[in-house]
């Protein structure tokens, strides 16, 4: 089973004005729950056991968008740190794969993937799936039958949280940094209908923000790619 750092349900988190918090959210957060540096301290940990597992073959990182990127930028500076000091390194390279599942606050009930054009070059390669949050694990469990068809020598799937949540359908990753509670968070490029990538701390969302920044549906939704999108109305407009 994965080890992981666990923030428990009454865990009271750190006051806002003990961090930098950009102005425009101060009014839109209840705490910080994990600060930027236990993140990255983290992180690290994380990598040293992905290479002691994985190390021995030519690894493809795969990174869900968008809420991911953050994630995966420091864990592969992290990885290919370890990579370039050992005695035996091996060839990393990196693909992106983009999933929505979620409406406002919501997880619906439908998974949306987006790109992932040339996953047949997955073949006989270890491919490390590279998540923010896993909650219900549902959506992970589409990505894995859809890379299952591609016909990899191993699949291992890294998410900074896991969220502890009665919807959860048992799904666990294989390596996890924090396990947290059933709240909605943001920070560290996780966001709330595309607000708060820029936030360097993951923290929990209060009421008024989520009402907020709430996507606002129109008779005529927008469609990109042929996928539906939900227009919104920007808070500061």
């Amino acid at each position: 089973m994965a080890s992981y750092l666990q923030i428990a349900d009454d865990e009271k988190g750190h006051e806002l004005d003990l961090f930098c918090i950009p102005r425009h959210y101060e009014n839109d957060l209840d705490k910080v729950i994990i600060p930027h540096g236990l993140i990255m301290d983290r992180t690290e940990r994380l990598a040293r056991d992905i290479i002691q597992d994985m190390g021995g073959h030519h690894i493809v990182a795969l990174c869900v968008l968008k809420g991911g990127y953050k994630f995966f930028a420091d864990l592969l500076d992290y990885i290919k740190a370890l990579n370039q000091n050992s005695d035996k390194s091996v060839p990393l390279t990196v693909d992106f794969i983009r999933v929505k599942s979620y409406c406002n606050d919501e997880s619906t009930n439908s998974v949306k993937v987006i790109g992932g054009d040339e996953l047949s070059n997955l073949r006989g390669k270890n491919v490390l799936i590279v998540e923010d949050i896993v909650e219900t694990g549902r959506t992970m469990q589409t990505l894995l039958s859809l890379l299952g068809e591609c016909h990899p020598k191993m699949v291992k799937v890294v998410s900074l949280l896991v969220k502890r949540t009665p919807r959860s359908s048992g799904y666990r990753p294989d390596y996890i940094g924090f396990e947290v509670p059933d709240a909605f968070l943001v920070g560290y490029a996780l966001d709330y209908n595309e607000y708060f990538r820029d936030l360097s701390h993951i923290c929990i969302l209060n009421d008024r923000a989520k009402e907020k920044y709430k996507v606002i549906n129109k008779e005529r939704p927008l469609r990109c790619n042929g996928v539906q999108e939900e227009s919104f109305v920007s808070p500061f407009d």
